[in-house]
Parts: C-alpha cells; structure tokens; sequence
C-alpha cells in the first residue's frame, strides 16, 4: 500500500454486485404472469439478474421446471435468481416450493428472493448449499422477522410499486431498516436512470424493477399492456384488493373504472376476520392467477388487470432490454 494511501471499503452497490457475479446493481422483478424466460435471460445477459417466478414459468409459459431453467441458461450463461413465496396454507403447495428449490441449486442457482411468509426453512435449504437470500418487505417489523430467520438483505419494497405495493416511501423505509445492517434493495417507481442514482446515492446497495421490463421487446406481454404502460402517468395507477385481498398496483383502466377497485362489502368483513382473511385471500389468489393468465394473450379492451407501479410516468417507449440496460449503464459509468 502506498504511504498515507488508506483502504477503502466497496460501496453498498459494489458488494452487492460483487456478491452475485454481476455488473450492474439491478435486479428484473420476478412478475406473474409476465417473467418470460426470454425476459429472465435478457435481464441477466446484459448485466443485471433475471429473477424466475416458478408459476409463471410453468403454469403461464408451460416449462416443466428443470427444462424452463436449462432453457434460460441456453440463452445466458450470465446469473440468474429464482423468486419464493414462502407462504404455507397449502401442504402441496409448500411441498413443491421445496422440490423448486433443490431443483434450482441443482442447476447452480444460487440468488433467491422470498417474499409472503417466514422464509426460515427456505434460507436453511439454500444456506446449506452455499445461496444467498433476500426477502421482501415492506416494513420493520416483518424485516426484523426475516432477519431472524436468518436472510441475507432486503428487498425495500415501496409506496410506488408495481403488484403488491408497500406503504412507505423508499427514503422511508431506508431510514427504518438500514440500522438492521443487511443489504438493503429498492424496490417501485423505479424506470428512468436517474432514479436508479438516486437510490445508489441514498444508500440502496441496489434497485429492483418490474415495470420497466414489461414494457420491454422481450417481454412476451400483449403489445396492447406495453402501450397503455407508455401511456400512463403516475395518477394513472390505483390499488386494488380484488386480485389477491392486498393491494396492488394497476393502471385504471375503463374495466376497472367501471367495476370499482375496492372489494365489496362481504368481502371486507371477511378479509378483516382472524380466520376467515386467509381463505379469503387464497379465493382471490387463485382466482387472479386464472384471470391474468387468460389475459397475457388479449388485446387492451379484454384484457382485466394490468399491473404496474408509479414508474410508468417515465417510461416514454417499448425498448430492448439491452437499449434500457445501456441507459443505466451509461448513468452508472459502469
């Protein structure tokens, strides 16, 4: 070491990507239904990481499981991650999250994301083969329950997102959890590069987005969801409980106009009791994965639910993944 020269620690950014094997600090949202392998691929080969939803790969798209990801590994040899929902009110349901979990570190996966439940079990799975975990959240008090569980970082998920939205805004929520010392995502509202150095320079150690790619060449999504994307403005977006019994971000469209975004009466009282919110909510669920399936292939004035956050207001054009990857590069000077 140079004399008086002092040692310098990686920024938050740098560790992150340092951690995964990537170049840029940006994650592709896991989205159902529009994680298209070619989407996930596309993410990951041009420098960030491509995260896998399991049911929009197999359910949506059709891939067995362990082919869906070969696949995607015969398009980028470039990291590649694998979202969880951890919840367990199914026993089927968490007995395949466990086998698409093994089958995944199997094909080298190694960054997973988990959200929607205690991710204890998923972590020890993962940890014991040498994986890295972050999980969603939208508040302390559930990170501080993550952490116990023993993740690796966080992803901030905030007031501006796209899907299942938080509460608080991004400054917000770095100022609550960045005392807990994980790594900490961003997550909503983010599109134009600028934004992306906003978050860096908060203190983010990186940013994750959904939106953004959907409106994107290789995103399989209706042409007609990208250009009603481009469209919209930031007051275009609403939350409603109707899709799964949480809020969620959508544009307001004349179908949701004209049916209402707030779930009825019964329904309320329903996701309000102690026993009956979950099976209310699981009703919902179901219901919603059938319904934005059947619309992924149908024009804009058929299509129910497009989803998506805040950060449509800067998003002005459908572009390759490279094109919007280039733009953050260039920001980043990396």
């Amino acid at each position: 070491m140079v004399l008086g020269e002092q040692w310098m620690s990686p920024s938050p950014s740098d560790q992150f990507c340092h951690d995964l094997g990537i170049d840029l600090p940006i994650i592709g949202g896991a989205m159902y239904p529009c994680s298209n392998p070619e989407l996930v691929a596309a993410v990951s080969e041009t420098g960030g990481i491509g995260i896998i939803q399991p049911l929009s790969l197999t359910y949506v798209h059709g891939h067995d499981f362990r082919k869906g990801i070969q696949y995607i590994r015969s398009l980028t040899s470039k990291p590649i991650g694998l979202n969880l929902l951890v919840e367990k009110s199914s026993a089927r349901y968490y007995e395949r999250l466990v086998e698409w979990t093994a089958i995944a570190l199997e094909e080298d996966i190694r960054f997973f994301i988990t959200a929607l439940g205690n991710p204890r079990s998923a972590v020890d799975q993962i940890h014991a083969e040498g994986g890295i975990v972050y999980h969603n959240t939208t508040a302390r008090r559930w990170a501080e329950k993550a952490i116990q569980a023993g993740v690796d970082g966080l992803i901030c998920v905030n007031d501006r997102a796209g899907g299942h939205a938080g509460t608080e805004s991004a400054q917000t929520l770095f100022d609550e959890l960045a005392p807990l010392g994980k790594p900490l995502i961003s997550a909503g509202g983010i599109s134009a590069p600028e934004a992306v150095l906003d978050m860096l320079n908060t203190g983010y150690a990186g940013v994750q987005m959904g939106t953004r790619f959907v409106a994107s060449q290789e995103c399989s999504a209706h042409p007609d969801y990208k250009q009603a994307i481009v469209e919209a403005s930031e007051e275009d977006i609403v939350l409603t409980d109707k899709l799964s019994g949480v809020p969620v971000s959508v544009i307001e469209t004349p179908y949701i106009k004209k049916i209402g975004a707030k779930a009825g009466p019964l329904a309320k009282r329903l996701l309000k009791g102690a026993r009956t919110k979950r099976y209310v909510r699981m009703f919902y669920t179901i219901r919603s994965f059938r319904t934005l399936k059947a619309d992924k292939e149908k024009a804009g004035a058929y299509q129910h639910y497009l989803q998506a956050g805040k950060s449509v207001g800067k998003i002005n054009q459908v572009q390759s993944v490279a094109e919007i990857m280039q733009a953050y590069r260039d920001a980043l000077g990396r």
